[in-house]
């Protein structure tokens, strides 16, 4: 007996919204693939396309067979591990009132997902220490996506990744550590004591305040030229 069933899905949309596909790969317990499988969306989104790759995984695979999918989307993740109960309670309306996006494919996701043990492993994509499910995946989303036609194979015709440019992975990593670091340098916070902003007026405990250079200050000094 097949004790669980390691899978990984991805979509793509050349443009978000337009030319869109799927994909999954399945492998077995050790994560070695044995089969794959991709389709053409038309014209759609990126998130739809991440969704209908996860609805399609869960309609090929045995609701009894314990399953860990890998995915890089955390929409889909978070849809379908976080959002989906106050989605339902809310009549499918989101905590600020809207419809839910896509919801005819959360709401298939969430049938099949219907006494099933499934775990989410959320992947880095397009990285060199990157999972190897997920590349193909990823691939083969890629490649449905442009040629607009399904595709299908085993392990013996496994697409093949495209090279991950490790100057610019390593580019991208640095952009997206800039802008965290920038991002908790501005964030205000509840000043702990009492102080003076680089522009001389001073602030009280408890008012917001932001880094400004070495010292903290108003928020609206930060971005004031010194």
């Amino acid at each position: 007996m097949v004790e669980r069933v390691i899978a990984a899905c991805d979509g793509a949309s050349k443009g978000n919204p337009g030319p869109a596909g799927w994909a999954f790969v399945i492998a077995d317990g050790a994560g070695t693939p044995q089969r794959w499988q991709a389709g053409p969306l038309g014209r759609s989104t990126n998130n739809a396309a991440e969704l209908t790759a996860l609805e399609r995984l869960l309609a090929a695979t045995d609701p009894a067979v314990p399953l860990e999918v890998r995915l890089d989307s955390t929409y889909t993740r978070d849809a379908v591990t976080k959002w989906l109960p106050g989605w339902k309670r809310n009549g499918w309306r989101t905590a600020g009132g809207r419809p839910v996006a896509n919801r005819e494919l959360v709401e298939r996701i969430d049938a099949l997902l219907r006494g099933r043990a499934v775990d989410f492993v959320h992947v880095p994509a397009h990285r060199l220490d990157g999972d190897p499910l997920n590349a193909i995946a990823d691939k083969a989303a890629g490649d449905a996506a442009r040629a607009q036609q399904p595709a299908a194979g085993t392990s013996a015709d496994l697409p093949v990744p495209d090279p991950v440019d490790a100057s610019a992975a390593a580019r991208r990593r640095a952009v997206s550590s800039t802008a965290k670091s920038a991002s908790r340098r501005t964030r205000p916070l509840s000043a702990r004591y009492p102080g003076t902003c680089p522009c001389s007026r001073p602030y009280a405990k408890g008012d917001s305040i932001v880094r400004i250079g070495r010292t903290w200050g108003h928020p609206g000094c930060a971005g004031a030229p010194s």
